[in-house]
């Protein structure tokens, strides 16, 4: 019997996340630039109000364009830094950081950058701080890509406007962040250039790696140190729809199983590892002991892509690992290296 069950994007990101403590912020320069925290009044005039955004809990009005813009949850702070506006206030990212910023190093850079007044880290791993969300007096509140709750959404209104997911928590593509963001902003026009522009610095990057084409690829979770079970992400996850956008296929074996459900990914018990048998490679975070463990297992090992080694293993609670669940900016500073992650395990399938 498959188990089917849903869970916050951070479980299985790490099956057991580390609460980053914040001591500083990076991009803090002072700038004698207007402060980016506003959105342009040039960039938005073609923009009519109000802007009905519709969502998963109905629908959000913007009455004027937004001058203080907050984000929580995960990447939703890069569309409007991409779109060239620091927030008032973000989210802390809770994984893969690798100092005490709470930002990772694609967002920081942009922070810097920018300049202007340094934005507000909320630290809401468990859970919003509504306070310090409030005390930034947002104009807007971004949340497309987030798991947020009717409650925390009814909370969350309170303070400012609030653009919610779509239809399901954790699902939105980098697009569907870069879209509902940009309306929220009052910046549709800018943000369908920057999906534009992403797009077209994929293709370009991916045409250096034409092997990928048509490989039957699946985003796993698989922990060498409890090998009961294992995660697939499912090709509407923003992990599994990546990979399809660099020119590979889900196998259809896993899309059927997934097929009706709403649910970003499939929890299964280990004597199920034979659904991984049609993938040509695998895709999970682990470390330098992942694989041979995997390979040494007398269930996981009999998979033939972990058989050959057609595994690419992502390290841990890495800026690579974060940036599985993709973000224009984290997809502009790591394509090369995942390409070349993906490329060596296709080498490697017969």
């Amino acid at each position: 019997m498959i188990k089917k069950q849903k869970f916050s994007l951070f479980t299985p990101l790490l099956m057991a996340l580390l609460l980053l403590v914040l001591a500083g912020c990076s991009g803090q320069q002072a700038s004698d630039e207007p402060e980016s925290s506003s959105t342009d009044e040039s960039s938005t005039e073609s923009a009519e109000y109000p802007i009905v955004i519709e969502h998963a809990f109905g629908e959000t009005t913007i009455e004027e364009k937004p001058e203080r813009v907050a984000t929580i949850a995960w990447s939703n702070q890069d569309v409007a830094l991409a779109l060239d506006v620091v927030p008032v206030g973000f989210s802390a990212a809770n994984y893969g950081v690798q100092d005490d910023s709470g930002m990772l190093p694609w967002t920081a850079e942009k922070v810097e950058e920018l300049g202007g007044e340094a934005p507000t880290i909320f630290q809401d791993t468990d859970g919003l701080d509504f306070e310090a969300i409030a005390d930034t007096a947002p104009d807007v509140i971004l949340a497309a890509y987030s798991g947020i709750t009717q409650e925390e959404y009814d909370t969350l209104s309170e303070i400012a406007p609030v653009v919610a997911y779509q239809t399901s928590p954790w699902v939105a593509s980098w697009r569907e962040q870069v879209t509902y963001n940009s309306m929220g902003m009052g910046m549709e026009e800018e943000g369908k250039q920057l999906i534009a522009d992403t797009e077209k610095f994929i293709a370009d990057k991916v045409s250096a790696y034409p092997e990928l084409e048509g490989k039957k690829a699946a985003f796993v979770s698989i922990s060498a140190a409890d090998l009961s079970k294992f995660y697939i992400y499912s090709p509407t996850d923003p992990r599994g729809e990546f990979l399809t956008e660099l020119g590979m296929e889900y196998p259809e074996n896993i899309t059927s199983e997934l097929e009706g459900s709403d649910s970003f990914y499939l929890e299964l018990s280990a004597e199920n590892a034979d659904m991984l048998n049609d993938a040509d490679i695998l895709v999970s975070y682990g470390d330098d002991s992942t694989l041979a463990a995997l390979q040494a297992d007398p269930i996981y090992g009999k998979i033939p892509a972990v058989e050959r080694g057609s595994v690419v293993i992502i390290g841990d609670n890495t800026p690579l690992a974060a940036a599985g669940t993709p973000s224009t900016l984290s997809i502009e500073y790591t394509l090369d290296d995942y390409l070349t992650l993906l490329s060596e395990a296709v080498s490697k399938v017969q």
